[in-house]
């Protein structure tokens, strides 16, 4: 049973989901996460590198914008947890949408759950 977690880092709620769920593949995926954050009034959603399918990492098939999009609609944050260097070297775009979106406050891409922590303490 795939169960996700609730952790309290730096006064802010994550979620941080298990790495056997359902991938992170589009849209309805993004709302279940967002309903299951807002159920436990998490600020931020962290999502294994496992869960997320492998399409997100093609900036062209839209499969991030269109998760991405939906995360800032409903401002939850969003945190991709794990090693994704495989998909940055194939990738320049990748490497500059993951580089722009570290600078910001929405979208992380983190090797590890103790990075969110940090990114949390600034």
């Amino acid at each position: 049973m795939t169960t996700n977690t609730l952790v309290t880092l730096h006064d802010t709620r994550v979620l941080r989901c298990a790495p056997d769920g359902p991938p992170l593949d589009g849209e309805r995926a993004a709302l279940d996460l967002i309903g299951d954050a807002f159920g436990q009034d998490a600020q931020l959603v962290e999502v294994p590198v496992a869960r997320i399918a492998q399409e997100f990492f093609r900036l062209r098939s839209g499969v991030a914008g269109a998760v991405v999009q939906k995360f800032v609609n409903y401002r939850v944050r969003l945190a991709v947890v794990g090693d994704i260097s495989a998909h940055i070297g194939e990738s320049d775009a990748l490497r500059d949408f993951v580089h722009e979106s570290n600078q910001g406050d929405q979208l992380w891409f983190l090797p590890d759950t103790d990075a969110v922590a940090e990114r949390l303490a600034r």
